[in-house]
């Protein structure tokens, strides 16, 4: 059993620190850097498996607990832990990082930069995931922000500005969001018991007082909408989506893969993490609204990736979909006039359904903006109706690539299927009517997947400029390429023995304390309507 502050710290530190040294190479050897670079990313998906290692799958609650005090005046803690919830999530960045890292040797220009900026981002995705103290989540969350806005607005696409600070805005009008909630909670802690009455920005004591009924109504309601909005435009769900097509159409395609795999399933993280368990009575009191977001997420982002003509803009829109299940499967929590959690088990399907649903599209969306990337980097151009027969010239490549779109179709036997039916089947008991609505988007995604795969990997000839480019993929291109069509394979025949069996214990804790929560709130507000003179 490794030391608890030592895995966790190095799986955090370590990129950053490699982002330090860097500095030393010279500026010329670009070769050395990118595999430094690759080397520091690797370690740090290995340290990500040790975690895995070591962390019980039978036990639901926090493991590895780390709490240092960092600025005791204000009681903010080093404070780190993994559970169920977090742990997939900190194995896939790991994974998708070191695969980025070795998509990014398409980067030509200013490589140190570049590579000191990637791994400063994969500190702050790192530090999300694995922190506890609210203070020090929202530090990560920030410290995330400015690379990635460097990487979208020095190394993208003709419109690279635009993206970058669309993106940006974004983020910060989310980030002000969070930050509001925070010092709400913050400042209410202190009239606590379990605290004894001292402020805090611990995140399990905070659910702990959620749970005991310790926030009233309005606050939970107030907080739950901030924080919900703050998270939602990283999910990206509508109508805070409109920054996703354009950041991912203008960034580098190791950016657009870290976007699709790792920072949108940050949005569904802070809604478990945080956004729920302090705010249980907010978010049954916004159910049915979050599924209706959530089913409308679905339609809207399928259809609208049927109407585009850029190959990776329709791979954007398609994000926007698939995301939509997250939210659903969030969101199905039912309950009878008394208060209590009908059917709690359809309410955990949806959850471990949402869950799974981020890991799969973690996978099969990296994996086609990678697909898209590497065909852009021979040709230059991402018009769909300037492809055509690439299985001829690429035909490796082209397997590949539809083995990946499928997965992201939701093909039974590939990782995209087992989010999608859980989700749907959990939405039955909550709203029969939305459960068809979400089951149709099935036939759009179809649609617009297999068309996509018509025009640019089917037909007689390719149609557009730069015929003489379309080269088979390169080793490297194949390594990450095999990499997640496999892993869409393995997670889509054995979704349980993978994720789900992580997952469970940590979703069964999570809805059973926010039942609690939201019937200690519900038997207060009983109570003082009870007491009001007739």
């Amino acid at each position: 059993m490794s030391d608890p502050v030592t895995l966790l710290s190095a799986t955090i530190f370590l990129p950053a620190l490699g982002a330090i040294f860097l500095m030393f190479f010279d500026k010329k050897a670009e070769d050395a850097m990118r595999s430094f670079a690759l080397v520091i990313t690797a370690i740090t998906f290995v340290l990500s498996l040790l975690i895995w290692r070591d962390f019980d799958t039978s036990i639901g609650t926090i493991q590895m607990a780390v709490s240092i005090p960092w600025v005791p005046t204000w009681n903010i803690n080093y404070q780190l832990g993994v559970d169920g919830l977090s742990l997939p999530l900190v194995v896939l960045t790991g994974l998708i990082t070191m695969l980025s890292c070795m998509a990014a040797w398409s980067i030509k220009t200013k490589v140190r930069g570049f590579l000191m900026l990637f791994l400063i981002l994969e500190t702050g995705m790192m530090g999300v995931f694995l922190a506890l103290d609210f203070f020090l989540f929202y530090v990560f969350w920030e410290v995330m922000l400015l690379p990635m806005y460097f990487l979208i607005g020095v190394w993208g696409g003709p419109r690279r500005e635009y993206a970058a600070i669309k993106f940006f805005l974004y983020t910060l009008a989310g980030s002000v969001l969070m930050l509001i909630a925070m010092l709400m909670f913050y400042f209410n802690s202190g009239s606590s018991e379990l605290t004894g009455n001292q402020n805090i920005f611990d995140l399990l004591q905070l659910a702990e007082i959620a749970k005991a009924g310790g926030f009233n109504v309005n606050m939970q309601i107030t907080a739950f909408i901030l924080l919900f909005i703050g998270f939602a435009i990283k999910l990206p769900s509508f109508p805070f989506h409109t920054w996703l097509p354009d950041a991912h159409v203008e960034a580098p395609t190791p950016i657009s893969m870290i976007l699709a795999g790792i920072l949108l399933k940050m949005g569904g993280y802070g809604i478990i993490r945080i956004a729920m368990p302090l705010c249980p009575y907010g978010a049954q009191y916004a159910a049915y609204t979050l599924v209706a977001l959530g089913v409308f997420s679905i339609i809207y982002g399928a259809f609208a990736a049927m109407a585009q003509t850029d190959f990776k803009r329709l791979v954007a829109y398609s994000s926007v979909s698939h995301m939509g299940y997250v939210l659903v499967g969030m969101a199905v929590w039912k309950i009878s006039e008394t208060g209590a959690t009908m059917n709690i088990n359809h309410w955990q399907m949806g959850l471990s359904g949402g869950m799974f649903q981020m890991i799969g599209h973690g996978i099969s969306s990296a994996g086609m903006f990678f697909m898209v990337g590497v065909v852009y980097d021979r040709v230059h151009h991402r018009d769909l109706n300037k492809f055509g027969g690439l299985m001829q010239i690429m035909p490796q490549y082209s397997a590949l690539a539809i083995v990946i779109f499928f997965a992201g179709l939701g093909l039974p036997g590939l990782c995209g299927f087992i989010g999608e039916v859980y989700v749907v089947l959990s939405m039955w008991n909550f709203s029969p009517i939305l459960a068809i609505i979400a089951a149709s988007a099935v036939i759009l995604t179809a649609g617009y997947i297999l068309w996509t795969i018509q025009r640019v990997y089917l037909g007689p000839e390719y149609k557009g400029p730069h015929p003489e480019a379309l080269t088979p993929i390169t080793g490297r291109e194949k390594t990450v390429a095999w990499t997640l069509a496999i892993l869409a394979v393995v997670l889509g025949i054995f979704p349980y023995q993978t994720v789900l069996v992580v997952m469970e214990p940590s979703v069964q804790h999570l809805t059973e304390s926010l039942s609690v929560g939201y019937a200690a709130i519900n038997e207060t507000i009983n109570a003082a309507v009870t007491q009001i003179p007739k």
